[in-house]
């Protein structure tokens, strides 16, 4: 079966860096583009950044200059280095792979940023 599992996820202080990571198994990760999503509190889920096959980048706006998603095609991972974190940051981040119309999601890592 088909998965992604986070990882790296935790509290951490204002102005702090996280790193996530997200591994997958069952899949062609070559193929397919991988996204962070977060979704906090009472919010809709949103794109943090994503990284196609081709190693190109999309970030949200309010992220841009703090995180970097990079891919590991050998090793089936994906990473989001997080820095300058502010508690605005504060959700639930997913790992999504998505490739012709086929998406996966995973379960969710927990990421709090607070004093």
């Amino acid at each position: 079966q088909e998965q992604l599992v986070e990882s790296g996820g935790g509290l951490v202080q204002p102005g702090g860096s996280l790193r996530l990571s997200c591994a997958a198994s069952r899949i062609i990760f070559s193929f397919y583009t991988m996204g962070w999503y977060r979704q906090a509190p009472g919010k809709q889920r949103e794109l943090v950044a994503a990284i196609k096959s081709g190693d190109s980048t999309n970030y949200a706006d309010s992220v841009k200059g703090r995180f970097t998603i990079t891919r590991d095609n050998a090793k089936n991972t994906v990473h989001l280095q997080m820095n300058s974190l502010k508690p605005e940051d504060t959700a639930v981040y997913y790992c999504k792979a998505d490739h012709a119309g086929t998406e996966y999601w995973g379960q969710g890592t927990q990421v709090t940023v607070s004093k």
